[in-house]
């Protein structure tokens, strides 16, 4: 059953519902109208009779005109005296009590009665005069025109209801039909998409997007541009991959070729063997490492850090790298101490100074910097490189990511996964990593960490805590 009759069919039983429970509140109130309209012509007949009531010489009660009331009023009257005998009646035609039960009550009362299979509304009412009993009077209106009535109206609100329910489902097909169209083009877009796997095609829609209906497509859309860049991302990467794997296999594949002809062992092929085989091993280290940042399964053991001395072990490791080419120097120093993991927070300032020793020129400069700044610790790492392209900028932490303007393949190339990774490390520390660069001037990469607060993260017994995220960014 499809969405739009359910709620066609939701609609309509709603409709029948309502009328349902209107004719249920209805009902007795029309019944009571009616019946009230009865005993107001009982009671006005009453108040005309007694004015052309007198008692006469023989001690009964005469009534004049009483003969042709039922005629006028439709309202049948009888006269009972209090021997309990009949002395006067609109009619004569019956001899009975049209109410024996309240015959004798002396109060008036109302009362509905069956007299010769005939509904009544009978009125019973003592006369007394000179303060005794006289007798009695009844008066009679029969039911059978508010019994037609009730009859009638039930009829008419079932045919109303009827007809109603019929307007309430036509109304409602049209209306969540049309509401309902833009769902029927979500599902042709996304049968499209999934028979022609092109994630360019986007849902159109004119409608409001701050309806349930345009805020899905909008969000549909929103999708289908995140994974369209994922897509491509994926593309880019399995690219870059097969690049990468491709030199080393070749040169492995090559020396061992050689090495085969000349049949014995070559130092130098040897040493080419060794430098592609650890290519390839940081290459694996990398992609494992991506993985678990962005399923959250890389822990991060939180504990004090001396941030000075971890920037101090850097800078003499890096040194190394840096050899005569470049001058590494180290500008500023605080003693910092932040929470963290400290491989992971060396693993970070080894890939962004490694970056810059690589990517900048022979006779350049690269510098470290470590200061307080409120309540924040500042790592800079600025190098006079050839810089990054603005276009690249926004792009550099992005999975997968390689500006391949300014950044050529090397021997010691990355994969484009180490500022992702750095990126991932960074943020959840509690921290964030922003980037300046401007071509032919250079580029610096500066990191925020929040200062070590020794109330967290810490048992009473003074034990750190190991903590693995719930997520990456």
């Amino acid at each position: 059953m499809s969405l739009r009759l359910r709620l066609t069919i939701l609609y309509s039983a709603l409709t029948g519902g309502i009328l349902l429970v209107f004719g249920i509140l209805l009902y007795p109130l029309v019944n009571l109208m009616l019946v009230s309209q009865v005993d107001e012509t009982l009671h006005q007949t009453f108040y005309q009779l007694r004015t052309n009531a007198h008692v006469g010489s023989d001690g009964k009660l005469n009534i004049a005109g009483l003969a042709d009331l039922d005629m006028v009023s439709g309202v049948y009257v009888q006269v009972w005296g209090v021997d309990g005998n009949l002395q006067a009646s609109s009619g004569g035609h019956l001899l009975q009590p049209l109410d024996p039960a309240n015959l004798s009550s002396a109060h008036p009362v109302y009362h509905d009665t069956l007299v010769q299979k005939v509904h009544f509304r009978v009125l019973t009412v003592p006369l007394v005069a000179g303060g005794r009993p006289v007798g009695s009077l009844q008066l009679a209106s029969s039911m059978n025109m508010i019994y037609t009535t009730r009859q009638r109206f039930l009829v008419i609100l079932a045919i109303i209801t009827f007809i109603s329910i019929i307007i309430a489902a036509v109304s409602s097909w049209l209306a969540i039909g049309q509401a309902l169209s833009p769902l029927a083009t979500v599902t042709a877009t996304a049968m499209q998409i999934s028979q022609t796997d092109d994630l360019s095609r986007r849902i159109p829609f004119r409608g409001s997007d701050q309806d349930e209906i345009g805020r899905l497509i909008t969000a549909f859309n929103e999708t289908l541009e995140r994974l369209e860049q994922l897509f491509s991302s994926q593309q880019r990467f399995l690219a870059d991959v097969s690049h990468e794997l491709r030199t080393p296999l070749t040169v492995i594949k090559g020396n061992v070729d050689l090495m085969r002809k000349i049949g014995t062992a070559d130092e130098e092929s040897l040493l080419g063997i060794e430098e592609e085989a650890d290519r390839l091993t940081r290459l694996v280290g990398d992609l494992l490492l991506e993985t678990q940042a962005e399923s959250g399964k890389l822990p991060l053991y939180f504990a004090p850090v001396e941030l000075d001395t971890l920037l101090l072990e850097v800078f003499k490791e890096m040194r190394v790298l840096a050899r005569e080419r470049v001058l590494l120097k180290l500008t500023e120093i605080d003693q910092i101490m932040v929470n963290g993991d400290r491989d992971r927070l060396k693993q970070v300032l080894i890939n962004l100074v490694s970056n810059a020793i690589k990517y900048t020129p022979q006779g350049g400069e690269v510098y470290l910097s470590l200061a307080r700044v409120g309540e924040n610790a500042r790592l800079i790492v600025r190098d006079t490189g050839q810089g990054i392209p603005n276009e690249d900028l926004p792009h550099i932490f992005e999975r997968f990511y390689r500006a391949e303007k300014s950044r050529s393949r090397s021997k010691m190339g990355g994969f484009g996964l180490g500022l992702s990774i750095a990126y991932w490390i960074v943020t959840n520390h509690g921290g964030r990593i922003e980037v300046n660069s401007a071509e032919g001037k250079g580029t610096t990469f500066c990191i925020w960490l929040p200062i070590h607060d020794p109330r967290k993260q810490k048992r009473p017994d003074g034990e750190q805590v190991p903590i693995q995220p719930g997520g990456n960014n």
